[in-house]
């Protein structure tokens, strides 16, 4: 059975940090494209970060330089590092997978290419 599991959401102020983990299985992670979604309250959901089977990374535009994904294969687990935090990053986090290994730029804009968790919630306080 596959499962995606997020944790790490929580509260932060602004220019805090906060760190995500999603624990997969039923995936061999290694070869899919990995991605964190964050949907706000009446919002649509968006990209933030995407990781491919081979560790190419992709981000959106107002996450790039503050957040970093990253990924365990052996462990199943991969990672949202979110620093410099913004109260517009509060959003409801889901850890994502797709189904193909490499991630492109347009995946950011096309959630329903991917499989979700449950989602974590991160607020973040100026």
């Amino acid at each position: 059975q596959v499962q995606l599991v997020e944790s790490g959401g929580g509260s932060a102020q602004a220019g805090g940090s906060l760190r995500l983990s999603c624990a997969a299985s039923g995936y061999r992670i290694d070869w899919y494209c990995l991605g964190w979604f964050r949907q706000p309250p009446g919002k649509e959901r968006e990209g933030v970060a995407l990781i491919a089977s081979n560790g190419d990374t992709k981000y959106a535009d107002n996450v790039e330089g503050r957040f970093t994904i990253s990924k365990e294969n052996a462990a199943s687990f991969f990672y949202l590092q979110m620093t410099n935090l913004k109260p517009e990053d509060s959003a409801m986090y889901y850890c994502a997978v797709a189904d193909r290994s490499l991630c492109y730029e347009f995946m950011l804009r096309e959630p329903e290419s991917f499989t979700y968790g449950q989602g974590t919630q991160v607020t973040v306080s100026p």
